[in-house]
């Protein structure tokens, strides 16, 4: 096989097109979690509750807190708490909570832009590492990744 052999460019334009599909997917996916943050933030913000509640456990993919409605309710969310970032087991934290549902639940004054510094890095490292690689794939396949459009014979 030679570097221009056809089979070749289009293993090169398959994986071209891979690393587009995966970056692609991976920077959707960082706008679909911001955009979630928000929505849970917007409907906090509409049914506005708010609490002390003491933190019961952190680990590392989420801090469960334990906090009391003005109903006389306990609530232990089983998703934890949003934005959680620096609490510690025992501590007493303000939270705000949504009184229609009150599992939905973050740490008081913090919002969904906490959430585009992790994915904006994600989304910006994906392609940095894309963009090279999508440029070497390029090359590889003969500087294109559409295949080249067979031209039909004229009539006679």
């Amino acid at each position: 096989m030679t570097p221009s052999d056809p089979r070749r460019q289009r293993a090169w334009r398959i994986g071209a097109w891979a690393v587009l599909g995966l970056a692609l997917l991976i920077t959707l996916e960082c706008a679909v979690l911001s955009a979630g943050a928000w929505v849970n933030d917007r409907d906090i913000a509409e049914n506005h509750g708010a609490a002390v509640a003491q933190v019961e456990q952190v680990t590392w993919d989420r801090t469960l807190i334990r906090f009391d409605t003005p109903d006389g309710e306990s609530h232990n969310p089983d998703l934890g708490v949003l934005y959680p970032q620096g609490l510690s087991q025992g501590q007493l934290v303000r939270v705000e909570y949504d009184t229609t549902e009150p599992d939905l639940v973050k740490v008081a004054g913090r919002t969904w832009v906490l959430t585009l510094l992790p994915t904006g890095t994600t989304a910006l490292f994906t392609w940095l590492v894309a963009g090279p690689l999508l440029w070497f794939l390029r090359r590889q396949a003969g500087g294109r990744i559409m295949p080249r459009r067979r031209r039909k014979p004229a009539p006679a």
